[in-house]
Order: C-alpha cells, then sequence, then structure tokens
C-alpha cells in the first residue's frame, strides 16, 4: 500500500512537472532604453511586467543609454537581450550610413511600439503673423532669419529635422546666410528657449498634445505648421518613415490638419536570440499588451495588430509564428 501511495504522489508530481512548463520558465533580461525618467524607461516597466504576468519570477532591467542610435550597437555587440530603437535608426544601421562605419544586421524585430511621434513644426504665433508664415515652405519662399531649434546633435530625429529643411530649401547652412540660425537642444530645454524668445520654432518628434506642449502653448501663442506632400515624401523617402496628420481638433489653438511625418519605435533583439526565449517574450507581450497601454496615455492606441506590423527590419521567426498563431 505504502508503494502504491508513493508512486501515486510521484505521478502526479511528474503530471504537474509536464503540464505546467512555462509557468515553471524564467527570464533575466537586459533592455536598453534611453534616458531614465522618459517614455522608454516607462515602456521597460511595461514590458517587464508583461513577462513577470506570463512568467512569474522573471526580470526585464532597463538600462540606461544614448538611445536607439548606441542600442544598435549594445544589441549588436549582446551588452542588453532586448533593445528599442527608432525605424530610422535602424535604416542607418541597416545601411552602414554614419554614425555607423559598416552596415549592421544583426537585429531582428520583436514588435512595434509605437508610431505616432510624429515632427511638430511648432512657432512662435506672432513671429508667424508678422511674416506670413503658414506653412514650412514659407520659410524657405520668403529666406526668412527664423531661429529653430532640432533636438540634440546625436538624436536620430534632429537629423530627421535637418531633412525636412534640407527638402524645402531650407537647410542649416541657408537659414544662417538669411540671418537665422538653427540651435540643437533636447527636448526639455526647447521649451525653455521658446518662452524665452531664444528661438522662434521648435521642429522636434514629439506625441502628439505632449505635456510640455500643452505648457508651451500656456505660456506664449504657438502655431504649427505643415509640409507639402511633396516634401514630406522626399523625407519619407529619405528615412523609410511614414507620413502623419496631427488632426485639427488634437489642439485648441490650430486652425486645420497638419501633415508632417513620425518616427515609429519597435522592441528588438538579435537574429540569433534563443527561439524559445523570443517565442515567449513576444508571447508575453501580445498576451499581456494592456501592460504596455497602461504606462502612459500616449500608449492608449498599442494594439497587437500595431505590433505585428513593423516593415523597416524583419521580425524574428520565433516572433512571427507569435503573430501569425494570432491572425496577423
Amino acid at each position: 500500500m505504502k508503494r502504491l501511495i508513493t508512486g501515486a504522489f510521484a505521478g502526479a508530481a511528474f503530471v504537474l512537472a509536464t503540464l505546467t512548463p512555462a509557468s515553471a520558465q524564467t527570464y533575466n533580461l537586459t533592455l536598453c532604453g534611453a534616458s531614465p525618467g522618459g517614455l522608454w524607461s516607462l515602456l521597460g516597466a511595461g514590458i517587464d511586467a508583461a513577462v513577470k504576468k506570463s512568467f512569474p519570477g522573471s526580470t526585464v532591467t532597463y538600462q540606461t543609454s544614448g538611445g536607439g542610435l548606441a542600442n544598435v550597437g549594445l544589441l549588436d555587440q549582446k551588452t542588453c537581450d532586448l533593445a528599442i530603437i527608432h525605424d530610422a535608426e535602424a535604416k542607418l544601421a541597416l545601411g552602414g550610413k554614419p554614425p555607423f562605419k559598416q552596415p549592421i544586421d544583426s537585429m531582428a524585430t520583436i514588435a512595434q511600439i509605437y508610431t505616432w511621434a510624429p515632427m511638430q513644426a511648432i512657432i512662435n504665433a506672432d513671429y508667424a503673423k508678422e511674416h506670413n508664415v503658414k506653412t514650412l515652405e514659407d520659410i524657405a519662399d520668403q529666406k526668412l532669419p527664423i531661429r529653430i531649434a532640432l533636438n540634440r546633435r546625436g538624436n536620430v530625429v534632429s537629423s530627421v529635422g535637418e531633412s525636412m529643411l534640407n527638402a524645402i530649401d531650407a537647410s542649416p547652412d541657408q537659414i544662417k546666410s538669411w540671418g537665422g540660425d538653427v540651435q540643437f537642444a533636447a527636448s526639455s530645454e526647447q521649451g525653455d528657449l521658446m518662452r524665452d524668445r531664444r528661438i522662434d520654432m521648435i521642429l522636434n518628434s514629439l506625441f502628439v498634445n505632449h505635456s510640455s506642449i500643452r505648457e508651451l502653448a500656456s505660456s506664449i501663442d504657438v502655431d504649427l505648421l505643415p509640409i507639402s506632400e511633396e516634401n514630406a515624401q522626399k523625407v519619407i523617402d529619405e528615412w523609410d518613415i511614414k507620413p502623419y496628420t496631427i488632426k485639427n481638433e488634437a489642439y485648441d489653438w490650430t486652425s486645420q490638419d497638419v501633415l508632417t511625418v513620425t518616427v515609429s519605435a519597435q522592441l528588438f533583439v538579435r537574429k540569433d536570440a534563443d527561439e524559445q526565449m523570443v517565442h515567449d517574450i513576444t508571447k508575453a507581450l501580445v498576451d499581456n499588451v494592456e501592460q504596455l497601454q497602461d504606462v502612459h496615455k500616449a500608449m492608449a492606441p498599442l494594439t497587437v495588430e500595431l505590433m505585428a506590423g513593423a516593415e523597416t527590419v524583419p521580425y524574428h521567426q520565433a516572433a512571427q509564428k507569435i503573430y501569425e498563431g494570432a491572425g496577423y
């Protein structure tokens, strides 16, 4: 009898072990993001929460870095297991264009995280009224002595901003020759520059209705400038990014829909990453997408369909199988 009971317990333990292998799996991964306290750090917390929910005891540690361009190299060097990188940054890496000295194609997509960080040309309304500026092209047409702030050098959206200026035939050198200036400043500094009247326009990638924009608009009168379809397409073709229309209802101080371009952010692994790990992490994100939606109201539009919609870098085959299984 004792042998029978012992055997029964052993059999039950074996059945439990074989029925719940996934729950027994744990991961200790590093995610390369950007600065602490920004949206990417919040996304890191959301990814960690999603993985923990599916694989209790797991940890995804957020590692600060210089941002997406730096993360390409960190992922390639296996310093991190996961990395957030903009589509435009990935395109530079694939082409071996500066700051990269040679092509880097070790990346594989695991999920697209957002596509709604459009380039916003926010101009001082007094300056716009004085010079009758209604579109970005008006700056070049009138050869205006305008002072513009782009994001800091080394940030890819600074380069995208320069491309927008080049597309309208108002390069930084041309603007300086007209008596204006192009400055490079972090997003956190640009509002102060505008409020202090040290610049006339910000051209930066920001979420629509971002708190920094609301704060600026409460201090001074501002307006939002569109770019023409033709010139937007030049930038889209150069960077493999997407067009974006900022709806008039997004702000109470605009009077029209505004066409611009947008950068997207994706979550990457290495091509040679462990297939089971990629499968499990992707499944955790798909099953617990609300963990990412809840990190900030800007992430509310995230869906599994959007996660499966990246185009710049192919998906890791294990991630692709998850999305195919989910109907995408």
